[in-house]
């Protein structure tokens, strides 16, 4: 048992440090996710890698057939869907196929790229952190804050922020960027996911990354 005063960590760092492969996934999950610090992927990692075990330790259950242990198998594929991690008629099967991207995805700070609030996951988590989001009405600052299911609909811009405006600059780059990529020049079909969206999005400002550096500090009032 440790000090109270000073909590153990809450992930596992990589036990040889070195290896050159693992660097390289790390740094292009890095990018590709906007994180600040490798600690991210290895939190994420070590949530990944408690969600494997609860599902092998039913999974190797020889008698399944028993109501306690269906429960629990149910009791865990609700919580996974729940948090958006699976579809509703996932197995456990689907919990093993889980990849570290799965866990990051959930992340504020990824679902605000993926609805469109944001031109990029840096641009994402600037807005987070400068308290350009909330969840509902209560404005949420952690980027790494895990988003449920029911919470993805309630993720909009706060209320107290200059963005809540229509008029807004970013927010008028961020729409006439995605009416260039859905009726410009090239034949883009018009995407069904957020996800596909955002991507699209990210995609069309590529040509123009001046408009998704053009962040407001937090406004004095």
């Amino acid at each position: 048992m440790g000090h109270p005063k000073f909590s153990r960590p809450k992930y596992d760092s990589p036990a040889h440090p070195w290896k050159a492969a693992r660097i390289e996934e790390e740094h292009a999950i890095r990018t590709n996710h906007g994180l600040k610090t490798m600690k991210e992927i290895w939190k994420a990692k070590s949530v990944l890698r408690r969600y494997r075990g609860q599902a092998m330790k039913l999974i190797g259950r020889v008698d399944m057939t028993a109501e306690h242990w269906q429960g629990e198998e149910q009791d865990m594929l609700l919580s996974m869907y729940n948090k958006g991690f699976i579809a509703k008629d996932a197995t456990l099967d689907d919990v093993l196929s889980l990849a570290v991207e799965d866990v990051l995805n959930r992340r504020l700070q990824a679902q605000v790229y993926y609805k469109g609030l944001a031109m990029t996951m840096k641009q994402a988590r600037q807005l987070v952190v400068h308290g350009h989001i909330s969840i509902g009405d209560q404005k949420v600052t952690i980027p790494s804050y895990p988003v449920s299911r029911l919470e993805e609909e309630e993720i909009i811009y706060a209320l107290g922020s200059d963005l809540h405006s229509e008029n807004h600059s970013i927010r008028q780059s961020i729409e006439g960027v995605r009416q260039s990529a859905e009726y410009g020049d090239e034949e883009i079909t018009k995407p069904e996911v957020a996800k596909d969206e955002a991507e699209v999005i990210a995609k069309a400002v590529a040509a123009a990354p001046s408009a998704a550096d053009t962040i407001p500090k937090e406004s004095e009032a």
